[in-house]
């Protein structure tokens, strides 16, 4: 079994799977930026989250979630955690943080 210890290798295998959109994080939304469709938290599932942490640079923390929308769209998420996270709504948090437990 192939080994994946980087971003870049999880975000490629994600993609292989079908993940094949870039998300980006908005206050209380969550945007596409190829075709700038808006989601609300409650058009979309979190598939799988990934943490990684960097060696040594506490800066390269970040979370990498597959998302699933209610349109059938897949796609990848990528956040920073602690000082470098990314500015959301409470709500779009919860589901966030929820999946990544």
């Amino acid at each position: 079994m192939e080994q994946i210890n980087t971003l870049s290798e999880r975000i490629e295998d994600l993609r292989k799977k079908g993940y094949t959109t870039d998300f980006n994080l908005e206050d209380e939304k969550i945007s596409n930026n190829s075709n700038s469709l808006i989601y609300e938290v409650e058009q979309l599932d979190i598939d799988h989250v990934f943490r990684f942490e960097g060696t040594s640079n506490p800066d390269d923390n970040c979370i990498l979630y597959a998302v699933s929308a209610d349109d059938k769209v897949k796609g990848v998420l990528v956040d920073g955690y602690g000082i470098s996270g990314g500015q959301t709504s409470l709500e779009l948090a919860k589901k966030l943080n929820r999946s990544s437990r």
